[in-house]
This record gives C-alpha cells, sequence and structure tokens, in this order.
C-alpha cells in the first residue's frame, strides 16, 4: 500500500507543528500549510510538502489538497488547525471579528470537509480531526468568538460523522487546555494537574485520533486539558 498522508494545516508551529512531527515519526508522508514560511522550513525538515497559506481562505484550503493529490495521490489524515480570532468583550467585537472567527474556526472545516470526503470515500476511509478548545464545552468569556465558532465544529462534526461513518471516514475534535504554544503558565492552577501542557501532549492525542489507533471513534471530542474543565 502506498504511504498514508496526512495534511495539517497551522502546521509550522505550536500544535499543528508537534502533530506533523507525530505523525511523520509514525510513518506518514506529510503536506504542511501555515501563513508563514515556518511550515516550508518543517516541511522540508521532515521530508514533505508545504504551502503557505490561511484556514480562512477556501482558495488555499483547495490549492493544498491539490498539493496532496498531485505530490501522493491520497489523503489518509486531515488535523484542521487554526490561529485565534480576535478577542474582546463580548460585544465590542465587531461583525467583521465575528466573520473572521466564522471563516477561521467552521468555514475552514467544512470546506475542506467537501474537498477531502470524496477522496477518502474512494479510499474506503479516512480520519478528520479538528483542533478547538476545552471552551467550546465550557464557555469563556476570555476569549466569545473563539469558543462560539468552536462549539459550532463540535456540532459540525457529530453531523458529519453520523453523515459519512458507513463510508468509514471519521471525523472528531481535539479540545486543548492551556498548552505552552502559548505564553500561557499563569494558569497552571486552574487544571487539576497543576500544570500546563505540552505541544508534544497534544500530538500524541491528536495522532491517536488520526490513525487507527482510534478506529471505532468518531463524533467525540477529546478534551486534552489537564482537568481543568469541570462537566461531566
Amino acid at each position: 500500500m502506498s504511504r498514508k498522508v496526512c495534511i495539517v494545516t497551522g502546521g509550522g508551529r505550536g500544535i499543528g507543528a508537534a502533530v506533523a512531527r507525530e505523525m511523520h515519526a509514525r510513518g506518514y508522508a506529510l503536506v504542511l500549510m501555515s501563513p508563514s514560511g515556518s511550515c516550508e522550513a518543517l516541511a522540508a525538515e521532515l521530508g514533505g510538502v508545504a504551502r503557505r497559506g490561511v484556514a480562512q481562505s477556501a482558495e488555499d484550503l483547495k490549492a493544498l489538497v491539490d498539493l496532496a493529490l498531485s505530490t501522493h495521490g491520497r489523503i489518509d489524515a486531515v488535523l484542521n488547525h487554526t490561529g485565534h480570532p480576535p478577542k474582546g468583550d463580548l460585544l465590542s467585537i465587531p461583525d467583521e471579528g465575528w466573520t473572521l472567527a466564522h471563516d477561521m474556526i467552521l468555514a475552514s472545516v467544512i470546506r475542506m470537509a467537501r474537498l477531502v470526503t470524496p477522496v477518502m470515500e474512494q479510499q474506503k476511509g479516512g480520519s478528520i480531526v479538528n483542533v478547538t478548545t476545552y471552551a467550546s464545552h465550557e464557555p469563556s468569556l476570555w476569549f466569545p468568538a473563539s469558543c462560539t465558532y468552536r462549539a459550532a465544529v463540535s456540532t459540525f462534526t457529530k453531523l458529519f460523522s453520523d453523515r459519512y461513518g458507513p463510508s468509514n471516514i471519521r471525523m472528531n475534535c481535539l479540545a486543548p487546555g492551556f498548552t505552552d504554544s502559548l505564553d500561557v503558565a499563569k494558569y497552571a492552577e486552574l487544571a487539576a494537574l497543576k500544570r500546563i501542557g505540552t505541544v508534544q501532549e497534544q500530538a500524541k492525542a491528536a495522532a491517536f485520533l488520526l490513525t487507527d489507533d482510534s478506529s471505532y471513534i468518531t463524533g467525540q471530542t477529546l478534551r486534552v486539558d489537564g482537568g481543568l474543565t469541570r462537566s461531566v
């Protein structure tokens, strides 16, 4: 069988880069995207391919999928990972901030699904993982636009899993807590483990969902938050 292929958006730094390294270690060929040249540097290091682009651009997503298919002819796993939309007091965020959040977080997942699902149907399987946030289940006024639209991604994820489960295409969410990709050490005491997570810990959880290790899991959100959230 041909080498399996993993697409990673936001794959130049932080959690996205850590996932790329973890999937490379598991034998996957990489196709990376990020807004800067960091994705190109990482792809060169790991023997993958890359192009610069942003998740909120339908054209960039299509070009990324086209790159994967022209290079490898298949797509087995996709990590949808993007940056953070504008923050602010709830009603102070302008319309354009909410629109950007929609395009970055929700529309990007839907658009990617449209692009890769036919490929995965032909292959008779695949796995998509959407990076959301612990606050998709316990909304926080610290980042209202982000948790609003990432909660919507969880709903879309369940709908997609119902629709395409019969085709052996799985979709799940990874919901990180405070992680060392950002300057968030001051929040360590909020977690039950009394520390922030590492990008490597998030990457191992993402790789579990992206690979056949989780072959009977779909439509779920895996919270990797060190015990931060309280809901059961």
